[in-house]
């Protein structure tokens, strides 16, 4: 073997862990790029999108910009209700399966009952037999659903583990959207990008409330279920809700194999780019078989088609810009950084191959009964 040729493995070896400087100008290594003319020619899938209406010009945009997308159902307390936010859902999945994959979700109605997991499992089963291939988890486990004694319900209730064992036992992916960002819990003048939103709502600023369980309340009880049911194929929404450290992000990844998070906080993700962005591109090819794409966008029946389509349009393409290339980014209220210029491996994996592959078929068959 040459001296050339053991460089090249030692560099394919060492840069994802940030030993080697991975820099797109490496003379170890010959990566390949996109460029933003490549946006519509990839295809792509966007892991976390919330349609509440039957209109299809959502779906339209998404053939034209080339993604498909999961379509997340939640058990949330204002909107649609959950079940016929699922109608919708398996409506366009039956109109569209090329194009879309649904991930349902369950109800904490009569959680007290005896026979709450049982009736919860028996309905799962049935979401899944018609198509559905995850199952969401929302907020309302950890800062809602209150047992019989008052008390808050955590994630990693024991009450809840036949779910958690039910999914395990068929390889459902469950996504987690546990807690909120760590702004939720600091006073205004210490968040970073939730000033506007927790200003206008103070019944949710958890700072005001401190009766609710704490930010580290919510990430401990998720590290408890991680490590009670280390088999769980978990995708922690909002980047695991660790949205302001990577460091934290990392620690996660390293402890639970099974762990995946979706980048649907990509102000955060800018942000640390811009506060160091050789250690963000480390992070990223670090970790690339664990992130997928995912933006948390809603479409809405108030919604004006022409005006939702360029919207989400130019947010899809200013995502692109980001991860793909290294063009100058406008942080608002921050300042300017370029952005990351990830290899083509590794945007094929977070845009499209790690979708594909946590969203793989479930091993048993699902009976509607």
């Amino acid at each position: 073997m040459t001296i050339k040729s053991v460089l090249i493995v030692l560099s394919i070896l060492l840069v994802p862990f940030g030993v080697i400087n991975s820099a797109e100008n490496s003379v170890l290594i010959q990566e390949n790029y996109y460029t933003v003319e490549d946006f519509k020619s990839v295809k792509k899938f966007d892991t976390h999108i919330h349609i509440n209406t039957d209109q299809t010009s959502f779906i339209e945009l998404a053939k034209e910009d080339n993604f498909q997308f999961l379509d997340i159902v939640d058990d949330r307390p204002f909107g649609l209700p959950w079940t016929e936010q699922q109608k919708i859902a398996f409506q366009h999945l039956n109109n569209f399966p090329a194009q879309m994959e649904i991930a349902t979700t369950f109800s904490v109605k009569g959680f007290d009952k005896k026979d709450w997991a049982k009736k919860t499992i028996r309905d799962l089963k049935l979401s899944l037999s018609k198509g559905a291939k995850a199952v969401k988890i929302w907020k309302n486990i950890g800062m809602e659903l209150r047992d019989e004694q008052g008390k808050f319900v955590m994630l990693d209730d024991p009450r809840l583990a036949p779910i958690f064992s039910f999914l395990v036992q068929n390889r459902i992916p469950l996504i987690g959207h546990n807690g909120e960002p760590r702004d939720c819990w600091l006073p205004l003048d210490k968040m970073t990008f939730s000033k506007s939103y927790y200003g206008s709502h103070p019944e949710y600023h958890m700072f005001l409330h401190p009766e609710f369980p704490s930010y580290d309340d919510h990430i401990r009880a998720r590290d408890n279920l991680l490590e009670k049911q280390p088999n769980l194929k978990f995708v922690g929404a909002h980047l695991g809700s660790l949205e302001w450290s990577l460091d934290e992000l990392a620690k996660r990844l390293d402890k639970y194999p099974n762990m995946r998070v979706d980048l649907s906080r990509i102000s955060n993700l800018q942000l640390h780019t811009l506060n160091d962005r050789q250690k963000t591109r480390n992070f990223f090819i670090k970790y690339q078989d664990r992130l997928v794409y995912g933006t948390d966008k809603a479409i809405n029946a108030n919604a004006n088609p022409v005006e939702l389509k360029k919207t989400i349009h130019d947010s899809w393409l200013r995502d692109w810009i980001f991860f793909a290339t290294d063009s100058r980014i406008q942080l608002a209220g921050f300042g300017e950084l370029n952005g990351l210029k990830l290899p083509q491996t590794v945007i094929d994996k977070i845009y499209l191959k790690n979708a594909e592959n946590w969203l793989g078929r479930t091993v048993s068959i699902i009976k509607k009964n």
